[in-house]
């Protein structure tokens, strides 16, 4: 399994729908491809607590080890990806909702004053939800109810839905509101970043070079090398070669040859393309084709 996403990383999948713009649902970081969901965004702000094990979380440039008890708020249009955390796995509630569904209708002031204060913040961009915060506690006590409620849903659910995640956005804008008034940090760094992946994204399968992306964001090779590894904790060249390790994945499930599927993504030949898979997936494309057949 992993996140599907259009060219420039936007989530393909509905968080709910339009009368309800809501998505409730229990993850595992190991059910993930090398246990981990790659960089993505979607205009939802999504909360999460972790119910057991731990794992590390990116938002944006920010990365966060998350534990049993502890959570985290990403706010709208975010870049975040998750990783197993040494193996261990790691249970975990996503409540992912529109920012609207708090404000019903443009424009209203609930949509001005309280819920675009925070989502048109790029430096607001996450939050950790901390075991020894009061409010903090307040909020994963309130996620932990929404879990309870989507078990068994009551006649009133939806409502019951919108009156906790009401309580919770209403801790979040006191906090934030109280922050003593500052400009907006420079968002530039991230908008490259986006701009980076993106262009990565849509051209791994080709011959792609370090001039190449550094020319399609206007900086130099040197430059470009030390602003990936800071935000992204690995090198460009990593990069690629994890992304195209990940997009061979599903053509090996579909059956095709192991020497097309290395071409197909951008491998210069089939053996190559192994040492690389075993490096990151542990075993041999061959060995993974015929585990997944089991399944």
């Amino acid at each position: 399994m992993q996140i599907n996403t259009e060219k420039n990383r936007k989530e393909i999948k509905a968080h709910g729908d339009f009368a309800f713009p809501v998505n409730i649902s229990v993850e595992n970081i190991q059910s993930y491809e090398q246990g981990s969901f790659l960089w993505h965004w979607h205009p939802e702000v999504e909360i999460t607590w972790i119910m057991s094990g731990e794992m590390e979380y990116h938002v944006n440039d920010r990365a966060y080890f998350l534990k049993a008890g502890e959570g985290l708020f990403g706010n709208s249009k975010t870049l975040h990806s998750g990783y197993r955390n040494e193996e261990k796995e790691c249970t975990y509630l996503s409540v992912t909702f529109h920012p609207r569904f708090l404000y019903g209708y443009e424009n209203s002031i609930l949509q001005t004053k309280y819920v675009d204060y925070i989502t048109l913040r790029d430096d607001w961009s996450s939050l950790k939800l901390e075991k020894n915060v009061t409010w903090h506690q307040e909020i994963l006590e309130w996620m932990k109810s929404i879990y309870e409620l989507s078990k068994e849903p009551p006649m009133d659910y939806e409502l019951q839905v919108h009156l906790y995640l009401m309580e919770i956005w209403q801790q979040l804008y006191r906090y934030f509101a109280s922050l003593p008034e500052r400009e907006k940090k420079s968002q530039a760094h991230l908008q490259r970043l986006r701009e980076i992946i993106s262009y990565i994204q849509e051209n791994y399968a080709e011959e792609i070079s370090l001039e190449d992306i550094a020319e399609n964001v206007n900086i130099c090779k040197s430059e470009c090398c030390r602003f990936f590894k800071k935000h992204m904790n690995m090198t460009i060249f990593d990069y690629i070669l994890y992304l195209r390790v990940q997009n061979s994945l599903p053509l090996l499930r579909a059956g095709e040859s192991i020497t097309k599927t290395a071409g197909i993504v951008g491998f210069s030949s089939s053996a190559y393309y192994g040492q690389v898979f075993r490096r990151y997936m542990k075993c041999t494309p061959r060995e993974y084709r015929k585990n997944t057949e089991k399944i």
